[in-house]
């Protein structure tokens, strides 16, 4: 077996309800700012749940001309965003590179949902005649982002997008972690946008009773591990994540942020939308995780859970948690940053993985926000990182995401020696 290479992080892009760069949604992330508001995408007046975390101030006109912009689902206008902050962030702009071994591996677990929801709208409206946009398909279609990505800094090197549901951007990275350890490319752009912040994507959560209805108070309604919990809230955005092979990366002089240390998958095989009750597809993919790495349980300081919210998944993976890391569980900082950026979906993955990646880099844990009441189902002497973050080593960090069909997907960052 050929040796691994090792992979760091040279970039980083954020499109998010908390922010739209990098050092906005950290900062955000560490004072605990929630970004669930009031919906105005759309009239949800007759909707359930009538609050998402939408981004909020975006310009299409920094990235794209008014021409461009048209053609692309708002779902790839963010991750082109994120990909363009990345990419300037990491310094590749400036410098010569193979581009037949640069690629683009994405994740979205739904892609171009608002295209796919207007496009039908206005046939439906119309009089029976097929007027659809030229653009219909490829703005919809779900690796379109990974597509534009490549054609944008001309990376002729692996190119797909990973549908897993809500584990599809930590199926990416993990992929593009691989693919680089391998010796398959040098450097590949990585990372997962999604949004599904609209009538379609409020009403089918709403529908299968996946969302909090707290709307009396939208910035509290995303509360993790809370004994009021009541769903999750829905986000949107992006998040883009540029993984590089060591030497590749040393070579050029490029700014490291922290060393991609390994990265486990495993399925739940229980059922469609519900967690394993003992989390049992979640400790399969820590365990695998720490395998991959090689690493023990007690070399992990922080883990980012999934933690939407729901009243089954928080208690399954705390109960993961516990089966996996035992006595050192105690030791850990676990947070949900889910509870400020709302639940992003295919992108989930993304953001959450560059929370842990910032912890690293930091030394400081962001917190899981509102939490008012101790839930006695979980274990309370966890620490949950709760209201407030909190500054400690942070050696290594572990990002859950799991996502509807049972895919699991966790990867593990640790601090950058070189």
């Amino acid at each position: 077996m050929k040796n691994l290479k090792r992979v760091v992080v040279t970039g980083l892009g954020a499109i998010t309800p908390i922010g739209n760069s990098v050092t906005d949604y950290w900062n955000n992330l560490l004072a605990g700012v929630s970004g669930a508001a009031p919906t105005t995408r759309f009239d949800a007046v007759k909707f359930k749940t009538r609050f998402t975390c939408e981004v909020k101030g975006f310009k299409v006109e920094e990235y794209f001309d008014r021409k461009e912009g048209r053609k692309l689902d708002l779902y790839s206008q963010y991750g082109i965003a994120a990909a363009t902050q990345a990419f300037e962030d990491s310094g590749l702009k400036n410098v010569e590179f193979d581009h037949d071994r640069a690629g683009v591996i994405w994740g979205s677990g739904i892609g171009g949902i608002d295209t796919f929801l207007e496009e039908c709208t206005g046939f439906i409206k119309g009089d029976g005649t097929p007027r659809f946009n030229p653009f219909f398909i490829p703005k919809m279609i779900a690796d379109i982002c990974s597509g534009h990505i490549s054609i944008r800094f001309g990376l002729r090197g692996p190119n797909f997008t990973v549908c897993s549901a809500c584990a599809s951007s930590t199926n990416a990275l993990i992929d593009s972690f691989n693919y680089i350890r391998l010796g398959v490319a040098d450097i590949i752009v990585s990372g997962g946008s999604e949004a599904a912040a609209n009538p379609a994507g409020v009403g089918g959560f709403n529908a299968m009773h996946a969302l909090s209805v707290r709307n009396d108070s939208p910035q509290t309604a995303s509360r993790p591990f809370d004994k009021d919990r009541d769903g999750f809230v829905l986000g949107e955005g992006s998040g883009c994540i540029i993984l590089e092979e060591y030497e590749h990366a040393v070579k050029r002089g490029a700014k490291i942020y922290a060393e991609i240390a390994g990265g486990g998958m495993s399925a739940d095989a229980h059922h469609i939308t519900a967690p394993h009750p003992e989390g049992l597809g979640a400790l399969n993919v820590m365990r695998t995780a720490l395998a991959d790495a090689e690493m023990q349980a007690s070399d992990i300081d922080y883990v980012n859970v999934h933690g939407t919210s729901t009243p089954l998944g928080d208690i399954a993976e705390t109960k993961a948690i516990l089966s996996v890391f035992k006595d050192h569980a105690y030791k850990l900082n676990i947070s949900s940053t889910k509870s400020m950026t709302g639940h992003l979906l295919g992108a989930a993955g993304a953001i959450e993985a560059m929370a842990c990646i910032l912890s690293v880099k930091n030394d400081i844990v962001p917190p899981t926000i509102n939490h008012f009441t101790d839930d006695p189902e979980l274990d309370n002497k966890l620490n949950f990182t709760f209201n407030k973050a909190q500054k400690r080593e942070v050696r290594a960090a572990l990002s859950n995401t799991f996502g509807f069909g049972g895919h699991n997907a966790s990867v593990i960052v640790k601090k950058f020696k070189g």
